[in-house]
């Protein structure tokens, strides 16, 4: 048999996720071994964004997910990959890059977006295969991408919310390296929620054991639901919820009622709903999803406003979960420096850019550089204000944290 080397490889763009069979795609995005499963790569996924009309596009999310294939039709790598005519439902915000390009009297979109829809969780982009020539896949499906960006003259391609090595490497590559930061939660093998409490400093202790207490006051009951137990009368509630908050932040809700019924009943297992309930009525809720070694803070909502009910059923119930299944973090979504008291501490995230104008990509090289040290400077001051005991070492807190500057 020739070796991949040998191989004629085939590289293409499809409109479709359905184009793709699932077995061959999760076989990449999620293949186990030393990979962890990363809920946001499954076929499943997004089967469910695109068959709810949630990334389509009517709504500016046209998919082109590159593919490469050998000559026998065996699938060595994907990347989920979107045409978009606008920059909502990304994360990382580029607006001032569009406002500058056509100012000079550039076209900013469309452009190509390589990465989950509407969901600011670190994961794989480049998606091979293993192997023993997994980086040169990447690098040659890197090399795709930006060749399909060039064919369809957009102004940019932009590969978010990526793991620090695929960053790493892509910056080797020549595309531009950009950081931002969120707030994780780290789980030291934590016996119980009260053995986390221990760590905290005493001021913070007793200001999450209020919280707690008062956030059942109202005679308030939580409940865990995951797996077979997921039904639509759920879904029916944590819809409401969902669009309430949506509605109040930017207007329409990125993901439709039937994305839930999907995604619930493809990938049952990887979700948990922590959900609210008074006098026999759902209230409030949030949805998770469970990876192999960490749990993903998506979204929230309520009908009923209750003190530190959210901070109850989005920070402290995920943490109450993480332990119970042993999960090493909690990644609860996007920005809130309100999460430094309650244990979630500042970590970095990543992205790559390709730009096609070599004016605009000097300009936005060099303001990326200074938005680097910039952020590493904030991380590392926020670390001075943890609510850990002044005695530990940030270190023991973050067992598997791994970051540097580049």
């Amino acid at each position: 048999m020739a070796s991949q080397e040998q191989q004629a490889l085939y590289i293409k763009a499809v409109n479709d996720i359905a184009e793709v069979p699932s077995e061959a795609w999760d076989a990449c995005a999620n293949p186990g071994g030393d990979i962890p499963d990363n809920p946001f790569l499954y076929h499943a996924f997004f089967s469910a964004l695109e068959k709810s009309g949630s990334a389509v596009p009517a709504r500016g999310w046209q998919p082109f997910h590159l593919t490469m294939e050998t000559g026998e039709g065996e699938l060595l790598g994907v990347v989920p990959m979107y045409l978009k005519g606008h920059s909502r439902g990304e994360y990382v915000f580029d607006g001032s890059w569009a406002d500058a390009l056509e100012r000079a009297g550039g076209k900013y979109y469309p452009k190509l977006q390589a990465s989950v829809p509407f969901t600011p969780a670190t994961g794989r982009r480049l998606l091979a295969r293993p192997g023993p020539n997994e980086e040169a896949i990447e690098a040659q499906l890197a090399a795709g991408c930006v060749e399909v960006a060039k064919q369809l003259e957009v102004s940019s391609l932009h590969f978010t919310f990526l793991t620090e090595p695929q960053w790493s490497r892509l910056g080797e590559l020549g595309l531009l390296k950009r950081m931002d930061r969120q707030f994780h939660w780290h789980n030291k093998g934590y016996a119980s929620f009260d053995e986390f409490l221990g760590d905290l400093s005493s001021k913070k202790r007793k200001n999450i054991r209020r919280e707690r207490r008062d956030a059942f006051a109202n005679d308030i009951e939580i409940e865990w639901v995951t797996g077979s137990e997921l039904t639509e009368h759920h879904w029916d509630a944590f819809y409401q919820f969902y669009t309430d908050t949506g509605s109040r932040k930017w207007g329409v809700p990125y993901l439709t009622r039937q994305f839930f019924s999907l995604v619930g009943e493809s990938i049952p297992n990887n979700i948990l709903l922590i959900l609210c309930r008074r006098a026999g009525q759902y209230i409030a809720g949030a949805i998770n999803f469970i990876g192999s070694d960490a749990l993903y803070g998506r979204n929230w909502g309520c009908v009923e406003d209750h003190p530190f009910l959210h901070f109850e059923a989005c920070y402290y119930q995920a943490i109450d979960f993480a332990i119970a299944r042993g999960l090493k973090r909690v990644e609860a979504g996007a920005q809130g420096g309100h999460k430094l008291s309650r244990g979630y501490l500042p970590e970095a995230t990543y992205s790559a850019h390709w730009i096609q104008d070599a004016g605009f990509r000097r300009a936005v090289d060099a303001y990326l550089k200074d938005e680097r040290n910039y952020v590493q400077e904030d991380i590392d001051y926020i670390d001075t204000r943890a609510p850990f005991r002044k005695d530990m070492d940030l270190a023991s807190v973050r067992p598997f944290k791994r970051r540097r500057l580049g």
